[in-house]
């Protein structure tokens, strides 16, 4: 455990993509199977310990600690877990550690996965007792899943690939196909085993079409379509469904493996279609992002809710067709491919992506400009003799996402961040006007400004507070702030009726009088 914790403290306050993917690296090579195992499963959200929540962890602490202290100080820390590690208090006569084995992050996974909800809290305060407050973090950190120190699946895959010169791609393929701890995945890096079954393949993506144009002679154009990038996989008996983290949702969309029955790998969006309750009707019979959004994350699904949001697969790319792996060949020779391929799948949940018909990029950028459909996020442009290679390449594929739309709104309330945010207020509420001079919040946002900014809004949040609710601060209604966001649609949610789509903070109005934000009728003038 000792390793893990270093390890962690180390990515927390390393910003450097190399330097991170050395220290995960260095650690991947020299400790031991299955602890190594369970440490990756945990970096890449693939640990699920269902007996540890965050409840759990307080009550505890809130028995050790005195409980205004605990949420006066996770106020100010900003994290539970950190809180807790470093208030902790060991029993009188405690040891500084046990031995090598009774810390090992496999005794302690072992432990907590056999235990239900009722025990599993006082064997983790137990082990809590064990360890110093570098440790306690850690375990507390594995045990709910919440790591947050910046590595992603794709860094981790790097990661393994540098520690044992294997390619990155060939690791990502194998990964999802072996669950934790990966002894299979070890031994073949290692040398000792065959590479384990490829399964998942990394997904093709696309650079932002910055300034300039493109050839519609070379590339061709699409929709960019406002749902998850998902891929479908058929093989032997099994249909499996993944994100483009390479997460498997299939539990989430269950009819969608039920009716994909054809050996093969298929590359589409996910959507609902347009009928779905509260959700608005978009071109190509598509819902709006937030009719989706119902059905995301769910471990089970009942008949209602399929029936209430029924979705869809709107394909863009074929990668295998039976034993046939497409990837090396031209776009345009797969999209023949998809094309006859289509027909055989039931059509309620699998259709095409057509391609837009347009004269030159010019005309392109008009029809481009008027797309302000719920589920049309912009255009994608794929060059028509492109293989299909994982990860981004120049000048193959871009995506121009339609321009943003814009608002001013008021900052309402305020909430730290986690991880390197912890200390910082970063995380903003914010508001615009009713008819009746009410200001109702629309959106929260937590990026978009510049770390200077950052500490001017800490600032301002710290000195304007008039109210405090929990973790949660409440500010005077005085600061405007442009919020950018790439939709709006209506939510039963959400006292304001509305919902935003990707909002970030564009600017700062320091100049501009609160009274002079906008009004929710304006907002609703936008959606789409």
């Amino acid at each position: 455990m000792r390793a893990f914790s270093q390890l962690l403290d180390a990515l927390v306050y390393t910003r450097s993509r190399n330097a991170k993917l050395k220290l995960i690296a260095d650690y991947l090579r020299v400790t031991p199977d299955p602890d190594r195992g369970w440490a990756l499963a945990a970096m890449t959200g693939a640990l699920d310990l269902p007996a540890v929540k965050a409840a759990a962890i307080r009550g505890i602490a809130e028995e050790r600690v005195d409980p205004v202290l605990l949420a006066m100080s996770r106020d100010y820390v900003g994290d539970l877990a950190e809180t807790v590690s470093l208030l902790w208090p060991k029993p009188p006569g405690e040891p500084a550690e046990l031995d090598d084995g009774a810390l090992s992050i496999s005794a302690m996974v072992d432990r907590l996965a056999t235990l239900g909800r009722s025990e599993a809290p006082r064997a983790l305060a137990q082990m809590l007792d064990h360890l110093d407050a570098s440790g306690r973090f850690a375990l507390l950190k594995l045990a709910t899943g919440a790591l947050r120190v910046g590595v992603s699946a794709r860094l981790a895959a790097t990661a393994f690939a540098q520690a044992f010169d294997v390619d990155v791609d060939e690791v990502q393929e194998a990964w999802h196909g072996v669950p934790p701890p990966f002894t299979e995945l070890f031994d073949w890096a290692e040398g000792r085993g065959e590479r384990p079954q490829a399964v998942f393949r990394p997904f093709m993506l696309a650079h932002p079409l910055e300034d300039g144009s493109v050839d519609l002679a070379d590339y061709a154009a699409e929709w960019k379509w406002d749902g998850i990038r998902v891929q479908l996989v058929h093989a032997g008996d099994a249909t499996r469904l993944y994100s483009r983290a390479g997460d498997d949702i299939t539990a989430s969309f269950p009819e969608i493996a039920a009716a994909f029955a054809s050996e093969g790998v298929l590359d589409g969006e996910l959507l609902v279609r347009g009928t779905a309750q509260g959700s608005e009707t978009a071109e190509g019979g598509a819902a709006s992002f937030n009719a989706l959004q119902q059905r995301l994350g769910r471990k089970t699904v009942s008949a209602k809710m399929q029936a209430d949001y029924p979705v869809f697969v709107r394909l863009y790319d074929i990668l295998i067709d039976g034993a046939d792996d497409l990837r090396a060949l031209p776009w345009f020779q797969r999209r023949a491919r998809l094309e006859a391929f289509v027909p055989t799948l039931d059509p309620t949940r699998f259709d095409i992506s057509t391609l837009i018909d347009a004269a030159d990029f010019e005309a392109l950028g008009e029809i481009r400009a008027g797309a302000r459909d719920a589920a049309i996020e912009g255009v994608m442009l794929k060059r028509r003799d492109s293989p299909y290679v994982a990860g981004r390449r120049a000048g193959l594929w871009y995506k121009w996402k339609r321009d943003p739309l814009t608002a001013d709104c008021v900052m309402m309330y305020a909430q730290r961040g986690s991880g390197k945010r912890a200390s910082f207020y970063s995380d903003y509420t914010f508001g615009c006007w009713s008819e009746g001079g009410e200001l109702l919040p629309v959106g929260k946002a937590y990026s978009g400004f510049t770390d200077e900014e950052l500490k001017w809004l800490d600032r301002y949040v710290r000195t304007h507070t008039v109210s405090r609710f929990g973790p949660v601060r409440e500010v005077d209604k005085t600061l405007v702030l442009e919020v950018a966001f790439d939709s709006i649609h209506d939510s039963r949610r959400h006292k304001s009726g509305l919902a935003m789509r990707f909002p970030r903070i564009a600017r700062i109005r320091r100049d501009k009088p609160a009274a002079e934000a906008d009004r929710i009728e304006t907002l609703k003038r936008m959606v789409s």
